[in-house]
């Protein structure tokens, strides 16, 4: 297995070989630049030399010149794109290493998923600034960030769908090269969010004149006039003027539909362009080799028995290309005074799209869910010392050795265990305050998701069975809704008891039961809290300071454990080891704390 440092020096080679080959495009494209800028000028002076020679010398000399201009002017194109192609490969290996040194600056955090209402994501700051979102996203595409933020949101709790997962994850991990070339290609396309959507819509719009029975038959009718008139015209039958007056005519009718075909023109040009930059993508996933069973789902989805995505696209792109000779005056008059050539080509991509119409939303999918995959390989394959859980299905279990935060760095972050094998059972966790609890919480919290969406942890080892992760750390006033910080906390309590007497089985993670009443009124909730969910049989793991709960491991022997983090004073001094005791908390810091700073304490 790779170790961190062999995965760093991974990134600065990817980097360095890039860079070298940048150079040379640049070089390239000054000289290519150059040739342009000579041979323009050649030809211009040539032209004006021997103008008086006649047109024929002229001509000669403009093919000599001019269409090594054109050609050379493709070629700038190619490496231009070339060029910006492997400024964002470096740009993505260079944010892949400050990412291991915890900048997470780079990537998009998913501010607009931020719901504290949700289950457990607001808790676990799953997204945000700084958050574990923005540690694992890596998606370059709309449809791929929404698909990762909803398996965030909406983690798996079937033992079989997880291990489908975990099994996706892992073959796409060693990928490195074809992972970056997906998400580089996404990210050359300055896309907008409603991309998507948009071409949703117009894949779900109505087609305007293959819906009309006259106009379909209107190209095939127009040029038969237009071939008889010119027969009778050759024979002698008629004269040529009749002829070419009845073409005069029909150029003229075809203006009746130019600005509706201009308008729609312009409305798929906007729709080809994103689904141009997509297909890209889909060939990837086409001609990618893949052997797990979500990843032969999601290439499933661009092949049918009409062909693949991307030929399908591809076809369009020829019919648009096809389309743009309308911009030439006399091309587009000659062609719509045969048979309504613009007409036609209309219909013909219409009929593009009620093939391939409904195609759409699963290339789409397919592409958010591949974009999506490859952000978590990519978590997998920036941390090779994590560990993919076991997943259990027969009864409740979560049991881990040395677990940790992934966003805490790895040399300050102090490691500790969980076990907990039997239904209905609770952790009580008892500690000084700043002694570690709340991120205790966190982290089993965290891990537990990463596990129930299909991504290694951060542990040596993991056994975690799959129930719904629900939690109550941070509760917050709502002005909005004119709501107590204590009513919110209420609500999520209310929330937790009702799933559990609807018979859904979760994992619950409380941080300091009932923090908005009086120590009395707390104390008496709190214990007839904790009975209600073991009576529930329910698992979870409660924070507090409130040492009275470590009584309930008499009453429930084999369904409590307790736990401490202590704070220890020793010289005068506060310390913290971080690591989780067994026991009751016996140390408090709070009034030692305040007299340290010089706060005066008032004894009665």
């Amino acid at each position: 297995m790779k170790k961190q440092e062999e995965i760093r020096s991974t990134y600065q080679g990817i980097i360095d070989t890039t860079e070298q080959k940048l150079r040379s495009v640049k070089q390239r494209i000054y000289r290519i630049g150059t040739m342009r800028l000579l041979l323009a000028i050649a030809g211009l002076a040539g032209i004006i030399y021997f103008w008086s020679e006649g047109a024929l010398t002229v001509a000669v000399i403009a093919a000599i010149t001019f269409v090594p201009f054109l050609l050379l002017v493709k070629l700038h194109n190619k490496l231009f794109y070339q060029r910006e192609y492997l400024e964002k490969k470096i740009e993505i290996n260079q944010q892949e290493l400050k990412a291991m040194e915890y900048d997470l600056s780079a990537f998009d955090g998913g501010e607009s998923f931020v719901d504290p209402a949700h289950l457990y994501s607001y808790d676990l700051d799953v997204f945000g600034d700084h958050s574990l979102f923005q540690a694992i996203n890596r998606t370059s595409t709309e449809p791929g960030r929404k698909q990762l933020a909803g398996w965030f949101n909406d983690h798996l709790k079937e033992k079989a769908s997880i291990e489908k997962r975990q099994e996706a994850v892992k073959e796409l991990t060693p990928e490195l090269q074809m992972r970056q070339r997906f998400c580089i290609l996404g990210l050359l396309y300055k896309g907008t969010p409603a991309d998507a959507e948009e071409l949703k819509a117009w894949a779900a719009s109505p087609n305007y004149f293959r819906s009309r029975k006259g106009l379909r038959m209107l190209p095939a009718v127009i040029l038969t006039i237009n071939l008889v008139l010119i027969g009778l015209s050759i024979a002698g039958v008629i004269p040529g003027s009749i002829a070419g007056g009845v073409f005069v005519m029909f150029i003229m009718m075809s203006f009746t539909f130019s600005q509706r075909i201009t308008k729609i023109q312009m409305s798929y040009s906007k729709r080809l362009q994103i689904l141009a930059t997509y297909a890209r993508q889909i060939r990837i996933i086409e001609t990618q080799k893949v052997q797990s069973q979500a990843l032969l789902e999601v290439q499933a989805k661009v092949h049918d028995d009409k062909g693949t995505a991307s030929q399908a696209v591809d076809r369009l792109s020829r019919l648009m290309d096809m389309l743009d000779q309308r911009n030439n005056v006399f091309v587009a008059a000659l062609l719509n005074g045969l048979f309504f050539w613009e007409l036609r080509q209309m219909m013909r991509i219409e009929g593009w799209k009620e093939m391939y119409a409904e195609h759409l939303p699963y290339w789409l999918d397919a592409i958010g869910e591949m974009d999506a995959y490859c952000s978590l390989a990519t978590f997998a394959y920036n941390h090779p010392d994590y560990s993919y859980p076991t997943i259990c299905s027969d009864h409740f279990r979560i049991e881990a050795k040395a677990l940790g935060h992934p966003l805490m760095k790895r040399e300050k972050c102090i490691r500790n265990d969980i076990s907990m094998s039997k239904r209905p059972y609770f952790l009580i966790v008892t500690g000084a305050n700043m002694a570690g609890k709340s991120t205790y919480l966190r982290t089993i919290g965290v891990n537990y998701l990463l596990a129930c969406i299909g991504v290694p942890v951060w542990a040596e080892q993991m056994e975690v069975y799959p129930a719904q992760l629900i939690t109550s750390l941070r509760t917050s006033d709502s002005l909005t809704d004119n709501e107590s910080y204590f009513f919110a906390e209420l609500k999520r309590l209310k929330l937790i008891i009702d799933k559990l007497q609807n018979g859904e089985e979760l994992f619950i993670i409380l941080d300091e039961i009932l923090k908005g009443t009086n120590s009395v009124d707390k104390q008496k909730g709190s214990l007839a809290l904790i009975k209600q969910l073991l009576s529930l049989n329910t698992n979870g793991v409660i924070a507090t300071h409130d040492l009275l709960l470590g009584s309930l491991v008499e009453t429930f022997p084999g369904n409590i454990r307790n736990h401490c983090f202590e704070a220890d004073i020793r010289n005068d001094e506060l310390t913290f080891s971080y690591t989780m005791r067994e026991g009751v908390a016996q140390n408090m810091n709070a009034c030692f704390l305040m007299k340290k700073m010089g706060i005066a304490l008032v004894e009665e």
